[in-house]
């Protein structure tokens, strides 16, 4: 898989540029704030509908500006396929494949498969549970598209039903059998089936990829930081005891019924909850409360493991991606955002490695001397100009083996 082109209008700094792109790996230099990673980043939204750096979308919208567009034309195994988005100040975005409107963003999901490796990463370690929940979930829907509207409806039940659990606990802590109390009691049962329901397929999803991904990790691993102590994942569920053990059996291969089974687990767990949870007013069950364990040894990754090996870890992580994808039949796009200033020159290395044989890899460096020689990749300089009250990103100029192109 690579991208033939890409096209961004008003996007962050960029107002209006189209980049062509061959196979094998392609270096945007610039200094730090001239809009390279910006590049990055939108392909990585049209691959996830998400951003690395951000958590809404606004942000993305170029200052002054009411919208924002990025297109990419993708091939995979011989087939063309163009996917664009319209980020909408205010209103719902717009999507399109092919040219053709498509009812929802979601809908071009699985086009374009990126890895994307950044700073940022760090924080799969060291930060909180949300940043490993959401590479499995970006994971998890890269492989199967399918899992965003799962997800989305999860969400969606969720918060319907903490705003029932709101209602019924503040009612209960001022005494009151108000009509708005009884009623969310009365109509948790109904939004249990619902978030049981949505919540096991989310689970599901999540414990085979866990699974799927320990091998990969733990070879990943080994091959950076062979000294160290060895990689391991482990899924660690909400449901607690309910789960049944065999799901934490890393060798069990998934069965038709593991949704049902897991369904019933999860409304288990639910009813032995119920009375924390309206004392709470919050939903204290489902994959929204659930952690990536990293462990190192016997020791978790985080709080035991050093700045290198914290780094090797999530490294690996993003390795194992990448291998995983690999293994299912197509290279997903390498895309490394100035990680390899980051990095000393063993793991640099390792990440070379991996990078050389990637279809292409996309790769943002404040100095070209950062990338390793071996990855022989072409060079495009990224500088950003003053227009009046803003910053604009231009490319300067396209350096290849034949020399420089103005």
């Amino acid at each position: 898989m690579f991208v033939r082109s890409f096209t961004l209008r008003d996007f962050r700094s960029w107002d209006d540029v189209t980049i062509d792109l061959e196979p094998g790996s392609m270096v945007f230099v610039g200094p730090n704030g001239h809009g390279k990673t910006n590049l990055i980043e939108s392909l990585g939204y049209l691959s996830t509908l998400s951003s690395h750096r951000v958590s809404a979308d606004a942000p993305m919208i170029r200052a002054g500006a009411e919208r924002a567009f990025a297109s990419a034309s993708v091939v995979n195994l011989g087939r063309e396929l163009t996917i664009d988005i319209e980020l909408l100040e205010g209103k719902a975005n717009k999507a399109r494949m092919n040219r053709s409107p498509v009812r929802r963003p979601r809908e071009i999901l699985g086009v374009l498969q990126t890895v994307l490796f950044a700073p940022e990463d760090l924080s799969l370690v060291r930060g909180d549970p949300g940043e490993r929940r959401r590479y499995l979930d970006d994971l998890a829907t890269t492989r199967r598209p399918r899992m965003a509207a799962v997800r989305a409806d999860y969400d969606k039940v969720l918060r319907q039903r903490s705003a029932l659990l709101k209602t019924a606990g503040g009612a209960l802590r001022r005494g009151s059998r108000s009509s708005d109390g009884a009623s969310a009691l009365a109509t948790l049962d109904v939004w249990d089936g619902h978030l049981a329901a949505h919540g096991a397929q989310v689970l599901a999803a999540r414990i085979a990829l866990v699974h799927e991904l320990l091998p990969f990790v733990a070879e990943s691993y080994s091959s950076i930081a062979p000294e160290s102590r060895p990689a391991a994942v482990r899924y660690r569920s909400s449901l607690g005891d309910a789960l049944p053990p065999e799901f934490a059996d890393a060798h069990r291969i998934p069965e038709p019924d593991d949704v049902e089974v897991l369904e019933a687990a999860f409304l288990h767990q639910l009813m032995q909850m119920r009375q924390r949870e309206i004392e709470r007013g919050v939903c204290l069950v489902g994959p929204h409360r659930d952690d990536l364990e990293l462990a190192l040894g016997d020791q978790p990754a985080k709080g035991f493991a050093s700045h290198g090996e914290s780094w090797s870890f999530a490294l690996s992580l993003r390795l194992a991606s990448f291998a995983l994808l690999r293994a299912e039949g197509s290279d997903p796009v390498l895309m490394l955002d100035d990680v390899f200033a980051e990095l000393d020159r063993k793991r640099r290395s390792a990440l070379a490695r991996v990078a050389a044989d990637a279809e292409q890899v996309l790769i943002t460096a404040a100095v070209a001397e950062d990338v390793p020689a071996e990855l022989n990749a072409n060079r495009l300089e990224v500088e950003a100009v003053q227009h009046e009250s803003a910053r604009i990103s231009t490319i300067v100029a396209l350096e290849t083996e034949e020399g420089l192109q103005l």
